[in-house]
């Protein structure tokens, strides 16, 4: 194999990492670097990634790249990021949120002494609603909208709060997720068999264990900045001024997605909602709500106008910069850095379990790097069929700790788009919650590893 590409790559990674820590402009450090990488890629006669229709000239290819990303991005995982976000907006304008907020602290001032049990308990809690809804922007910010003001409210910094919120997502299971979908197709199992057997065994004791290491981190990272108390008296004092009713809008979506899913379906015929379907459908019964409160068309068709202020916000921070490391990553896949790893692997002269560990960490590393649990994931396992027959194992074995790896490296990526988004509305940075991210799913990698293998 030639290692030009891989090496290359490792060079590029180095140089984005070393301007990412000194806070160089995100969005420009990645879209440069995967362009640069894509350029090289076609310097060096590597194979480029396919593209839906060619420009005809390579050299305005490589800025066509950018426009299918945006288009695919838009009207896939961007617009549900957008509509959350301007969901989020528009509930906090109209006074959702504090009414939620006021309603949830009434049985919850009894956890007011115990606020890091309180933050972690959560993690279970939206592993269980990660099933329904495999989407972890998605997740992230439905929980930031309805879960996050309560955290706040009983005395979880904003740090805390973030991140369990994101671990939530840590662990891509479940016949919804793309991943389990992938991996089902690529070891042959049946969909529910996998979920049932495989995957819930392996997930609960992951789970506790990650729920109890983010007790310990966020309580010791919390015990270095008292911010957190600060907050909660600013928000204490808020004056709840919209109807105790309007606390079911923040958790109406959660509501819809759970009901319409493929393992809650209440009616005869089955209905499936999208999570941006469930953000439309919330939205317009707000403004129905808004209409009865004011009795005013014109200010209720006007107060519109936030959502698509906060669509707008969400687009120029949030999606642009998905769609940056989304160049990013194709510009490793180009340089073949996927497949020196790979490779490398599986000339070292491993066995089943030292395969299976290797291929494991990549793809975490993977994970961390693209920011996307699908794309990593999507690149190593049709690799597994071909390893497991010579080794003489079943893939499952193998693509099952890789299944999880892959989503708990998206989990630590300052890149992946639940943690921009989250970050976003919790004003903290990217690399702040990696920073409380990075040890429990570190703790979880390696109890994984063993558990499984062991």
């Amino acid at each position: 194999m030639d290692f030009t590409g891989p090496i290359i790559a490792v060079v590029v990674i180095a140089i984005v990492a070393r301007l990412l820590l000194k806070k160089y402009y995100p969005h420009a450090v990645l879209l440069i670097a995967g362009l640069v990488m894509l350029v090289l890629a076609w310097a060096f006669q590597f194979e480029l990634p396919a593209l839906n229709r060619s420009t005809g000239a390579t050299g305005l290819d490589f800025f066509r790249y950018i426009k299918e990303s945006f288009s695919e991005t838009n009207a896939g995982v961007g617009l549900m990021i957008m509509a959350i976000g301007g969901f989020v907006a528009y509930i906090d304008k109209i006074g959702a949120s504090d009414a939620l907020v006021h309603i949830a602290m009434k049985p919850l001032r009894l956890l007011r002494k115990y606020p890091h049990i309180t933050a972690a308990a959560v993690i279970p809690i939206g592993q269980v609603l990660f099933v329904c809804i495999p989407s972890a922007a998605g997740l992230g910010l439905l929980l930031m909208a309805s879960v996050y003001p309560i955290l706040l409210n009983i005395g979880v910094s904003r740090l805390s709060a973030v991140s369990v919120i994101t671990a939530c997502t840590a662990f891509g299971i479940g016949p919804a997720s793309a991943i389990t979908a992938s991996a089902v197709s690529i070891s042959g199992e049946n969909s529910i068999n996998y979920f049932v057997e495989h995957q819930i065994p392996l997930v609960i004791p992951l789970s506790i264990v990650v729920a109890v290491c983010y007790y310990f981190v966020n309580r010791h990272f919390d015990k270095k900045d008292d911010r957190g108390a600060e907050e909660v008296e600013k928000k204490e004092k808020k004056e709840v001024k919209a109807p105790l009713i309007y606390a079911i809008i923040p958790v109406l979506p959660l509501v819809l997605l759970i009901i319409f899913s493929n393992l809650f379906q209440v009616l005869d015929v089955p209905v499936l909602l999208d999570t941006t379907t469930a953000m439309f459908i919330s939205l317009f019964v707000a403004l129905i709500f808004e209409l009865v409160r004011t009795r005013n068309i014109k200010a209720t068709m006007q107060s519109l106008s936030t959502f698509w202020n906060g669509m707008g916000n969400i687009f120029k921070t949030v999606v642009t910069l998905i769609i940056a490391a989304d160049m990013f990553a194709k510009g490793l896949i180009a340089l073949e850095f996927i497949e020196g790893l790979v490779y490398i692997s599986q000339h070292l002269g491993f066995e089943a379990i030292g395969i299976g560990v290797v291929m494991t960490i990549m793809i975490f590393l993977a994970s961390m790097l693209m920011g996307s649990g699908n794309a990593a994931f999507f690149a190593f396992a049709p690799l597994v069929p071909d390893i497991a027959t010579k080794l003489g194992v079943k893939s499952t074995s193998i693509i099952l700790p890789m299944n999880l790896a892959a989503s708990m490296g998206r989990t630590v990526s300052p890149v992946a788009g639940v943690l921009i988004a989250t970050a976003e509305i919790a004003e903290v940075t990217t690399l702040q919650i990696v920073k409380r991210n990075i040890i429990p799913l570190g703790v979880a990698l390696v109890v994984m590893l063993i558990y499984h293998y062991i």
